[in-house]
């Protein structure tokens, strides 16, 4: 895999809690050096980015959600909408973990379903992110299907906040739940050239990191 096949799968990540305008300056601008399919910052940082990244070919993208999923259906409908109207293309979204882990499919469908519609809406792609550490093998098929079925683009391994991140086991499995109908992200503990060509050999189409310069920077 050449510098430009990585880099075009990963999506370049600063959600520290301490990231400031510097910070997401220098994300954006290895970004757009480096041609990451995209940056994911804070949806404070939306406008920075998308000013920063205008031109460049790089998807902006924020959190919805974040970082445990728990917020009511309503708020997330409006974080989805706001930000896309201030120039996120892309949105990952926590689904309601505690609903699915209370068999409250229901919920768990309409959480998924209002960030879709407000992501689709606004021409913005839609990412799922599962916190698979915290699911049995059943709960993480359910939880890929549901996405699949109400039109996300993409279910996500994890936040990276959780107690554990990605793993191959865990693409192979959800490409397996979803069979085609969207694609799968990786996220959480992806550092190094042979993490991503893993989990891209597993299935994974796209890559949450923020060693992208690092994993693109190794390959010769």
């Amino acid at each position: 895999m050449t510098r430009a096949d990585m880099a075009g799968r990963i999506d370049h990540t600063n959600l520290r809690t301490d990231a400031d305008r510097r910070a997401i300056e220098h994300l954006c601008a290895e970004a757009a050096t480096w041609r990451f399919a995209g940056v994911v910052v804070f949806p404070h940082h939306v406008p920075l980015a998308a000013t920063a990244l205008r031109g460049a070919g790089v998807a902006v993208g924020t959190v919805v959600g974040f970082p445990h999923g728990a917020s009511r259906i309503e708020a997330k409908r409006f974080e989805a909408r706001d930000a896309v109207r201030v120039g996120a293309s892309e949105l990952d979204m926590v689904l309601n973990i505690g609903a699915l882990l209370s068999d409250e499919l229901d919920v768990v469908a309409r959480d998924i379903r209002s960030v879709v519609e407000e992501g689709h809406a606004g021409g913005a792609l839609v990412k799922v992110i599962l916190e698979t550490c915290y699911l049995s093998d059943g709960q993480k098929r359910i939880a890929a299907r549901l996405a699949a079925d109400v039109g996300a683009d993409y279910v996500k391994t994890s936040t990276g906040l959780g107690p554990g991140g990605a793993t191959v086991y865990d693409v192979r499995l959800l490409c397996d739940a979803v069979s085609g109908r969207c694609r799968v992200k990786a996220a959480g503990g992806v550092r190094t050239a042979e993490d991503a060509r893993a989990m891209i050999d597993a299935g994974a189409d796209r890559i949450g990191t923020s060693a992208g310069v690092q994993i693109v920077g190794s390959l010769g």
